[in-house]
């Protein structure tokens, strides 16, 4: 009888208590999704470029949020300015219910083109009334899409093994702020010999930058020796970064190859006295076709018949003095009445026979691409067929402009002494039957005379070396027919001018020569062209008359 109340007594006590801590967790229960917080910035950055981040929290409860403190993290590479640390922490006043705030954070992002960095936030708070804190965090992501930075190779795209290797890596800046503590580290591939290098290098692989302001750059050159098998292709990597808090952060990449091959001697044709000419438009040929009796016996009385193919053939031109030939005929015909060595050869003996052509011009109203030369020789019981390409056309145009609508320029007209006066200088380029890559234009700015720059597009790849006073642009490929017609390929860059006392009463040097040079992906040679030097005359400026081109 005792044992039955008291387990009723017991079940009741356990039943109120537990739905007593169920009221008091139904009223005390608090959840941390009630305060909402997130990171507003930009999803596309350009590096260096100064962004702002914008930390915004609300409390969507009924509960006031006591004593929170606000953690924000900017992204890992991170420039920031007066010694700021990457995490900032402070204690921000009690968020009541409905409120919301929100506070500003800046700072200049550092990567590579398409890397993805990362800020974060943390909130920490205590709901009133609860002695537990809570804590809510968010992230945002940004791209680095564009970094203002040219580094790029000058290299050979082919050398034989065991040659001497000369070679260099240019860069430049257009950061709107200055960078220091940068480093460029190069990788070499297997078989080459590092002999010299100038600016002299930490290690052989590692170059030190002090600084490095908006549009200024340089230039290490290498040299060294190569060696490997016929075929290789020796791939030569760098970085360009730079040291924050003892961490490199590379910036920019650049990787580029050169092929080992082997000297190309053939001894059964020549062309304008080379076993392996490439030719050029509006080139006069003179093909040289060398015939050996490698036999034990000697043998008499042979025709040689040379058959020629190729569109880029002016066929007009076809001269030989003991060849027969029609009139726009595509053949030459060697009788052994007319060259002694067909009419009788001995063993070990050599003849020769030679003929004449032009390369049609590259304004010769036909549309031509990637044009090779090919002459079939056939001579007994022997056929051999040989070709040759023939290399596009690269011209650069060199001009310059006071009046204009790229950037408006300023400064007394005509110049005076140590007064400064901008000018827009502009390189166009023309290309004609093949494509190009490493495709650069490269002049000389006088001593008084330096870039301020403002460039025209903005993310073409030019840089300026202060030492050697020369300014490139890197144009990279370029395709067949680029930049003909209504669509020049075109640079525009801004140069200010200080006049010398020595240049009262004269025109002034604005930019000496300009020269494009540029590889032909069809032949495989090396193109180039020049364009005269300007001065303050600018003649191509109509608006500019003789007398303000004057300094004064």
């Amino acid at each position: 009888m005792f044992k039955k109340p008291l387990i009723i007594f017991l079940i009741v006590l356990f039943l109120g208590v537990g739905l007593t801590g169920l009221w008091y967790y139904q009223k005390n229960n608090y959840s941390k999704e009630i305060l909402k917080i997130e990171i507003l910035g930009p999803e596309y950055a350009q590096a260096g470029e100064e962004i702002e981040y914008l930390v915004r929290y609300k409390n969507n409860g009924n509960v006031v949020l006591e004593d929170p403190e606000l953690i924000f993290e900017y992204p890992k590479y991170s420039f920031l300015q007066n010694g700021e640390e990457l995490r900032w922490t402070k204690k921000v006043e009690d968020i009541y219910p409905g409120e919301e705030k929100s506070v500003k954070f800046k700072s200049r992002l550092l990567g590579k083109e398409n890397e993805i960095v990362t800020a974060q936030a943390w909130l920490s708070y205590q709901p009133k009334n609860l002695k537990a804190r809570y804590e809510s965090k968010t992230t945002f992501s940004t791209q680095i899409k564009f970094v203002p930075l040219t580094f790029e190779f000058d290299l050979a795209s082919k050398i034989e093994t065991g040659q001497e290797l000369q070679f260099s890596l240019n860069y430049f800046s257009n950061f709107n702020c200055e960078l220091s503590d940068l480093r460029i580290k190069l990788d070499y591939p297997n078989g080459f010999l590092f002999k010299s290098s100038s600016p002299q290098t930490l290690e052989e692989t590692e170059w030190e930058i002090t600084s490095l302001f908006q549009a200024s750059g340089g230039r290490i050159k290498i040299l060294g020796e190569i060696e490997g098998e016929t075929g290789d292709q020796k791939v030569f990597r760098g970085e360009l970064g730079i040291y924050i808090e003892g961490e490199f952060i590379v910036l920019k990449e650049a990787a580029q190859s050169i092929q080992i091959i082997e000297p190309a001697i053939y001894i059964s044709q020549m062309v304008n006295n080379s076993p392996d000419y490439i030719a050029n438009p509006g080139d006069l040929l003179h093909y040289e076709i060398f015939f050996k009796n490698i036999g034990k016996k000697s043998f008499s009385k042979k025709f040689l018949l040379v058959r020629l193919e190729g569109r880029a053939f002016d066929l007009e031109t076809l001269r030989s003095d003991k060849g027969e030939t029609g009139p726009r005929d595509n053949s030459i015909i060697f009788d052994w009445k007319n060259v002694p060595k067909l009419s009788f050869l001995d063993a070990g003996e050599e003849g020769k026979i030679e003929f004449w052509i032009k390369v049609k011009d590259e304004d010769s109203g036909e549309e031509i691409k990637n044009p090779s030369l090919k002459d079939r020789i056939l001579i007994s019981e022997a056929e051999k067929e040989f070709e040759i390409k023939v290399n596009s056309k690269l011209i650069v145009l060199q001009k310059a402009y006071f009046q204009e609508e790229f950037f408006g320029n300023s400064g007394p007209l005509p110049p005076k002494v140590g007064e400064a006066t901008t000018y827009t200088i502009l390189w166009q380029v023309k290309n004609y039957w093949n494509d190009l890559n490493n495709v650069k234009v490269k002049a000389v700015l006088p001593n008084n005379v330096k870039p301020t720059g403002r460039i025209f597009s903005e993310d073409a790849k030019f840089t300026f070396d202060p030492a050697s006073r020369e300014a490139i642009w890197n144009i990279g490929d370029v395709a067949a027919y680029e930049g003909i017609g209504k669509t020049p390929l075109t640079l525009a860059f801004q140069v200010v001018l200080t006049p010398d006392l020595n240049q009262e009463g004269k025109t002034a040097l604005l930019v000496k020569e300009a020269e494009v040079m540029g590889q032909d992906k069809f032949t495989q040679d090396i193109l180039n062209s020049k364009a005269s030097e300007i001065d303050t005359s600018l003649p191509d400026d109509e608006t500019i008359t003789e007398q303000q081109g004057i300094v004064q």
